[in-house]
């Protein structure tokens, strides 16, 4: 990122907030606000991403539950995860391991401050995944499950 924004102004660089001033556009923030300041559901002792609880979701959270060695962690972590780079289409062509570090542990910390502020007492983990393989960009991912259902809390 620091080399894209270097490049600005004939090679005198820009700061980020000024190259989103110019770059980016309300739609995409109005987008965006929904990631990074996302919405929480509470449906049947879990907590999801989302606004509502619709029947399509109910039917994916019915299968995940049914299906051998679910526990509610895992069904939590699966419903609520997000590969970082599902932001955009696959083959974005500025997608890169260090953007998607940055975004992935913005993410974290926006998650965890926002689950804590609106379920004080129900304490969440959230977990940025990386994989193994730091150039297997479409495996980096963010998920949460709440904390009663670690099995030494069970």
């Amino acid at each position: 990122m620091k080399e894209e924004l270097g490049a600005w102004n004939n090679g005198k660089g820009i700061d980020l907030e000024s190259w989103i001033s110019c770059s980016g556009n309300f739609s995409l923030a109005v987008g965006y606000a929904s990631i990074f300041c996302p919405e929480f559901v509470e449906f049947e002792g879990y907590i999801f991403e989302g606004e509502d609880f619709c029947e399509e979701a109910i039917s994916s959270l019915r299968g995940f539950e049914s299906q051998e060695g679910s526990t509610p962690k895992s069904v939590e972590w699966v419903m609520n995860h997000l590969h970082i780079a599902d932001l955009h289409y696959s083959g974005c062509e500025d997608l890169t391991a260090d953007k998607i570090l940055i975004l992935g542990e913005k993410l974290k910390a926006i998650y965890e401050a926002r689950l804590a502020h609106l379920f004080p007492d129900k304490p969440c983990i959230v977990d940025f995944y990386k994989p193994e393989d730091e150039q297997d960009l479409e495996d980096y991912q963010l998920s949460f499950w709440q904390k009663k259902h670690e099995p030494e809390n069970s």
